[in-house]
């Protein structure tokens, strides 16, 4: 009977173990996905444009409600302008800090900032039934400038985390001139990426 009970204790301590380790588990991993408003700036700027992004995230906890932010997402952005658009498809990767703030019991604001790694998988400027790669030499003598793979930037954000649902704004500015000019005629044309997005998530 003594060895019963103590095998008993035994196992629901071990049970409460395990369930404290998984409430406390340093990384936590997540799906995510929502809508961009993008725009370029200078030289590129237009009108902006509706894109969506789609991605995992992973949270590292630190110490005291202080975590790293990370993740791989697909991100459409680009700009507009009269019936020429730009669509840039990146594969982004954000290097963020953050402080999550219990509210209640299920409930956390996360504020979050840092950089972020970006290059671009495919580009387009389009018009009509028109698509040209935003990557080629000859796009400047088609429609435009000729565009850099390469981006990076500084991103901040504030989500809300109900419980394993999470609903995040996050903006990123571009700090990399994405245009690849070599011909000094057309003088130092400058552009650079901006982004807001909304999303929606789920962390397992």
């Amino acid at each position: 009977m003594k060895m019963t009970i103590k095998t008993g204790l035994t196992a629901i301590a071990l049970l409460l173990c395990v369930n404290l380790s998984a409430q406390e588990k340093p990384v936590t991993f997540g799906v995510k996905g929502g809508l961009n408003l993008s725009n370029m700036t200078q030289d590129l700027k237009g009108d902006a444009k509706v894109g969506f992004n789609l991605g995992v995230t992973m949270d590292y906890a630190l110490q005291n409600n202080f975590y790293l932010l990370t993740g791989l997402s697909y991100s459409l952005e680009g700009t507009k302008e009269d019936d020429v658009k730009l669509n840039l498809s990146y594969l982004k990767l954000p290097i963020h800090f953050g402080y999550k703030l219990p509210v209640d019991n299920n409930t956390k604001i996360v504020f979050h900032a840092g950089p972020y790694l970006a290059y671009a998988l495919d580009g387009k400027y389009k018009s009509g039934g028109v698509s040209i790669d935003a990557f080629d030499d000859d796009v400047e003598e088609a429609s435009g400038f000729k565009l850099k793979r390469f981006d990076m930037g500084l991103g901040l954000g504030i989500d809300a985390e109900f419980g394993q649902l999470c609903v995040g704004l996050n903006c990123d500015l571009g700090l990399t001139n994405l245009i690849d000019v070599k011909d000094s005629v057309l003088g130092d044309p400058k552009g650079k990426n901006t982004n807001a997005s909304l999303t929606i998530g789920y962390k397992f």
